[in-house]
């Protein structure tokens, strides 16, 4: 866990950032190490995993201010001090486990055995990713999907204990169930004593003498399990789904871990996203233009009719109020954004050409308002020369 990077610095953000500053980096960071789109870079998923988890905790109010106050152990009961009080003044991840480490590093043990006890405290289970894969569609209104995972689970024939069907654990004798053994030693700075994992039961603080022949003694097998997730309506690329208690199964009685579901989202040969907003490019023909004409514009609820006015120009963009994707958190629906897009036509016959030459001749400063101004601006700007 010492290598693990700060959860701002993994976003590339202060930590005064805004929750639309965080959620802005974490989707840039995202698509640039997405695993799909980087295959050929064996580190990409890792960088992908790293992000996903400090988006999970910065994107969360309580997580957030418990990981600004605390560090890592605020959020992770497996991390360093996640089981007691620290000292303040050393950056709120330094406890007595790590005093006890330091001075273990000198005298072969740890100092007043609180890193040592935690070695039978209930841990956290693993924590399990998944990536799902959506089509547009399926992202802009939810959908159900089934994933399947591997998680480690207690053994049903020992139901955990790791002892055989009929038989227990047993205390050990040698530590009496503390896992660790204390010893005296002699060193320039006076009698300190150090402590040590039992050498007999190897910390556990106890003892398997019949071992369960299914799980080999450790209380743990791997399951394949397939869990069913609500995608909520409105999710994005690079969002994660948490599904609490799925993950793998706790040690000394802790909790599961969890299952994180990120969602990738297909391409769509029409829409493009921003947000809950639609983005929808139409080519229409220059007479459509020029003369206005009622379009079929497609949406992801269907076709609607839009009224395109007479002598729209390239670029122009409409809206359609209420056209786009659901916000995920509930509060209505986005927009669709309409970009004409006026095609000039190739392969003309001569006779279309003879026609477009008339019109040409035929048109005059008031049809073409854009043309003329241009062309006053040169005027005036290079009326001295």
């Amino acid at each position: 866990m010492a290598d693990k990077r700060d959860y701002y610095e993994v976003l590339g953000v202060s930590k005064s950032a805004s929750d639309d500053e965080i959620k802005k980096a974490h989707r840039k960071l995202a698509k640039k190490y997405h695993p799909d789109l980087n295959k050929d870079n064996p580190q990409a998923a890792e960088k992908f995993k790293e992000l996903n988890e400090a988006y999970e905790v910065l994107s969360d109010k309580t997580k957030r201010q418990k990981y600004d106050q605390f560090g890592f152990a605020g959020v992770d009961p497996n991390y360093g001090a996640g089981q007691g009080g620290g000292f303040g003044g050393f950056g709120g991840g330094f406890d007595m486990g790590d005093l006890g480490d330091i001075f273990g590093s000198f005298f072969g043990g740890g100092f007043g055995g609180s890193s040592r006890s935690r070695r039978n405290a209930p841990q956290r289970g693993q924590t399990i990713q998944q990536r799902v894969m959506l089509s547009f569609e399926e992202a802009a209104f939810g959908c159900e999907k089934e994933i399947t995972i591997q998680r480690t689970e207690n053994c049903e024939e020992c139901g955990g204990t790791g002892a055989a069907k009929g038989t227990s654990a047993e205390t050990c004798s040698n530590c009496r169930g503390s896992g660790y053994v204390t010893q005296t030693q002699r060193t320039p700075l006076g009698m300190f004593q150090t402590q040590a994992p039992c050498p007999h039961c190897q910390g556990s603080g106890k003892i398997i003498k019949q071992k369960c022949t299914k799980c080999g003694g450790t209380g743990k097998t791997q399951k394949s399990r397939t869990l069913k997730v609500k995608i909520p309506a409105g999710i994005d690329d690079g969002q994660a789904i948490q599904l609490r208690g799925q993950g793998g199964s706790g040690i000394n009685g802790g909790p599961a871990g969890d299952v994180i579901v990120t969602i990738s989202i297909r391409p769509h040969p029409i829409f493009t996203r921003e947000g809950s907003d639609v983005i929808c490019e139409i080519p229409i023909s220059f007479a459509q233009a020029a003369l206005g004409d009622t379009l079929q514009v497609p949406t992801i609820d269907g076709k609607v009719e839009y009224s395109v006015p007479e002598g729209t120009q390239p670029g122009t963009i409409f809206r359609l109020r209420g056209k786009g994707i659901q916000n995920v958190n509930g509060r209505g629906r986005g927009d669709q954004y309409v970009k004409v897009h006026v095609e000039i036509p190739k392969n003309l016959t001569n006779r279309q050409k003879e026609l477009l030459r008339e019109f040409e001749e035929t048109t005059t400063d008031d049809n073409q308002q854009q043309k003329k101004s241009f062309w006053d601006k040169v005027k005036d700007a290079f009326k001295g020369d």
